[in-house]
């Protein structure tokens, strides 16, 4: 099989060739750390993870980068308003950034250069592109000269004339046309600098990325990634003075993620879905969206949808998610009751399927293996994510429906068994690669042994509306029911009894 991306640059899709055979070069754009992280900047880094964790499975040697933008108007703004420094504020905001990557399991980054740390680098670059003819000083600003570039526009197919629109000027800034824009600026009195050849100053946004992205992965490395609403300028802007700069193509593939959405209330009572900015005030913080749902839902929920779509943070997108996520705890759960703690290093189909193909569930054994199949052709197809969960849904149906048709769940069978294990191994592997079902899924009603009162009391609960369906009480035992669940106790009908679990 053989991985195709989209390239925003293109428009299609196209076959995925490394700069270096074997060797994959990575770049996403990380925040700038003047707030606490919202869950907008959480899905850039969990889609790229499982784009890495992919690549790797395939066989590729991966180096990803994710910078801080740790220099930037905003970030001065906002440490005047809170009494601090720009320092102080980034070093307080860039740690809650890599708590929140850390409590979803990102992991897989390898590098996260910050641009306060590479003005060497950013210095050297604007000096470049001084040299081709491609920007000029003045008054102590830099300023990239967008008409030297013949190309400007090549990604997000705007014109000059609409950069031009799109881009205020600045006064004193000695700018000689709206479209260019800044990559050194000269310091404004009590604002955090560097020394620079034109006197005392900070880098633009854009030349930031150039600079760190060149520097750990070469003048041409193999993608790019960021919201779609980097496109136009930042991404734009980078492309043109990297490639200015360095006389090389700048990125291979650039991928660009749907914009985080949520539903919010108009004043006329209806509810809508925009996108989820801090300057609109809608902004969800992380760490109290996961506190609340935890880090597995999250990520579940991002990755449900394909990248390049938004993605829309409602209570109903939350809860079919949750749904959703739930019938993999519940297989895991199921097999895990039957056939107890899987071995470490517990066998899947590939090590088991040999075995079966002699008996009458060969057919089982198939299917599974197609199944893998079938999420690999999904992942190739553009990291389609969503439609490899989608194909891990169906995994987890020929599970369930390889139990009812043999009726393990009476007889235990320790070969039936084995298989279904495999069968599950397959599917947590598969989920793995996406990063997901790493931490071992403990049911909660083994947990809630633990509790003997509760435990006793909920065999209680249980016991009360097995005695109103017998006595053909059902709207009571359907009451026990809804209040249970009212209160996150969802309860599962089974051959060999009542299971409980927390929602």
């Amino acid at each position: 099989m053989s991985l195709r991306v989209y390239n925003t640059l293109t428009r299609q899709k196209e076959l995925f060739e490394p700069v270096r055979p074997g060797k994959v070069g990575m770049y996403l754009c990380g925040p700038t750390v003047y707030k606490a992280p919202h869950i907008g900047h959480m899905v850039g880094p969990v889609i790229f993870d499982a784009v890495k964790r992919y690549l790797k499975f395939k066989g590729f040697e991966v180096t990803w980068v994710v910078n801080i933008t740790d220099v930037d108007d905003k970030l001065i703004d906002a440490a005047k308003v809170h009494g601090t420094t720009m320092q102080a504020l980034a070093q307080k905001h860039t740690a809650d950034y890599f708590e929140c990557l850390g409590m979803l399991g990102i992991d897989t980054i390898d590098r996260t250069p910050k641009a306060s740390e590479h003005i060497p680098e950013i210095i050297g670059m604007c000096e470049k592109l001084i040299a081709n003819g491609n920007a000029y000083a003045s008054d102590g600003n830099v300023w990239y000269n967008v008409a030297s570039d013949s190309d400007y526009g090549k990604l997000s197919h705007r014109s000059v004339e609409q950069q031009e629109s799109g881009t205020r000027m600045l006064e004193g800034a000695g700018k000689r046309s709206a479209a260019d824009f800044a990559l050194w600026k000269a310091a404004k009195p009590g604002e955090p600098s560097w020394d620079s050849p034109w006197g005392p100053g900070r880098p633009g946004w854009h030349i930031e990325c150039s600079a760190m992205s060149t520097k750990y992965l070469g003048p041409t490395f193999d993608i790019h990634g960021g919201g779609m609403d980097l496109m136009f300028p930042h991404h734009e802007n980078e492309l043109a003075q990297s490639e200015s700069a360095t006389g090389q193509k700048f990125v291979n593939y650039w991928m660009h993620n749907g914009l985080t959405k949520v539903r919010t209330k108009a004043s006329s009572g209806e509810w809508k879905s925009e996108d989820m900015h801090e300057s609109a005030g809608n902004a969800i913080r992380v760490k109290a969206l996961i506190e609340q749902h935890g880090p597995e839902l999250i990520r579940y929920l991002i990755l449900s949808s394909h990248y390049r779509r938004p993605i829309d943070f409602s209570d109903e997108v939350i809860e079919s998610s949750r749904k959703g996520l739930s019938v993999f705890q519940r297989v895991f759960e199921r097999i895990e009751r039957l056939a107890g703690p899987p071995a470490e290093g517990a066998g899947d189909m590939d090590t088991t399927a040999g075995a079966m193909l002699e008996t009458p569930h060969a057919q089982f054994a198939r299917d599974v293996l197609g199944l893998k199949m079938k999420f690999l052709e999904m992942m190739d197809d553009d990291f389609n994510t969503a439609g490899a969960i989608a194909v891990m849904h169906e995994l987890a149906g020929s599970i369930n429906g390889f139990i009812e048709r043999n009726d393990v769940e009476r007889t235990k069978d320790a070969e039936l068994l084995t298989y279904l294990s495999a069968a599950t191994q397959t599917l947590k592997k598969l989920g793995q690669v996406l990063g997901l079902f790493r931490a071992p899924i403990v049911a909660t009603q083994s947990k809630a042994a633990q509790d003997q009162t509760l435990d006793k009391l909920m065999a209680l609960v249980i016991q009360l509306r097995a005695d109103a369906r017998l006595s053909k009480n059902f709207a009571m035992a359907d009451a026990i029911r809804k209040g249970l669940t009212e209160i996150g106790i969802t309860l599962e009908d089974r051959a060999d009894g009542t299971l409980w679990r927390k929602s």
